[in-house]
């Protein structure tokens, strides 16, 4: 009865994945037999098999162009398993290892991955899509550290077939940051605290001044400039406003200054 209860263990285990498969003896295996399976475990989705295989890979075999691959290969396992600090190291190492390798640019472009989506949920990303998260609202620590990494990409590798996508990821993360400014502004003046409200605002407008959080902000600066009686300051805003947004919905309110609109959310 023991003997039938261990036999039904190891195979439960088995199952599981807690016993490792001896099917095959990974002594006698060569470099691209690593690599091939390693790269079968990568396409069919078992991410944490791959990365135990392309580490084995290296380990064995540590020179040549093979376990270049494979270190470049466990970044991407890593940021497919959902972990980005491991994809992030993963990739500083093979950039520090290898800085003129012909595909340099991609870990460049999967460290800039692993920090866009940092914070967020794999289950997220794979229900809403990167472009849908409202980013504006985390933590903004990631969001810059991806953009510099994307912005350094596309400096060095202007013609890497990742700079496209990069440029779009950094408009989309600069807005993100710029919104987070705007987010921050809408809660001081929701607080009457409209110093703190007006330098919020003033920064989204200075460091990301081509996006469109830049209308929001200026409008926010008027507020609360005209709410702190600083005059001078509200309509050197509210030109600037005029110039750049002249079909702005914001400009209805500015003539009755002090009025609450429908959209004007933090007022109670």
């Amino acid at each position: 009865m023991l003997h039938i209860l261990a036999f039904i263990l190891v195979l439960g285990l088995s199952a599981c994945g807690l016993l490792p498969d001896r099917t095959d003896d990974q002594e006698d295996w060569s470099a691209n037999k690593f690599y091939s399976e390693a790269k079968e475990k990568l396409n069919d989705g078992s991410y944490a098999a791959a990365i135990k295989l392309y580490e084995t890979l290296e380990s064995r075999y540590p020179y040549g162009r093979i376990a270049q691959q494979a270190q470049l290969e466990i970044a991407y396992a890593h940021y497919k398993n959902d972990e980005p600090a491991s994809a992030i190291a993963a990739a500083d190492r093979f950039i520090k290892l290898h800085p003129n390798h012909v595909n340099v640019d991609y870990a460049y472009y999967i460290k800039g991955l692993a920090n866009f989506n940092e914070g967020w949920g794999m289950l997220d990303f794979l229900l809403k899509g990167p472009f849908k998260q409202d980013m504006s609202e985390r933590d903004p620590k990631a969001s810059y550290e991806s953009f510099e990494i994307f912005k350094e990409l596309v400096s060095r590798f202007p013609e890497s077939k990742y700079a496209a996508d990069s440029r779009q990821r950094m408009a989309y993360l600069l807005n993100s940051l710029a919104m987070g400014e705007i987010h921050t502004a809408r809660y001081y003046m929701k607080r009457k605290a409209y110093i703190a409200a007006a330098n919020r605002a003033q920064n989204a407008v200075k460091e990301y001044p081509p996006t469109p959080a830049t209308e929001e902000a200026l409008y926010i600066m008027i507020r609360a400039y005209e709410a702190l009686e600083m005059y001078d300051l509200r309509d050197d805003a509210e030109r600037v406003m005029r110039i750049n947004f002249p079909n702005s919905i914001f400009l209805a309110e500015l003539p009755e200054v002090g009025a609450k609109a429908w959209w004007e959310f933090w007022k109670n």
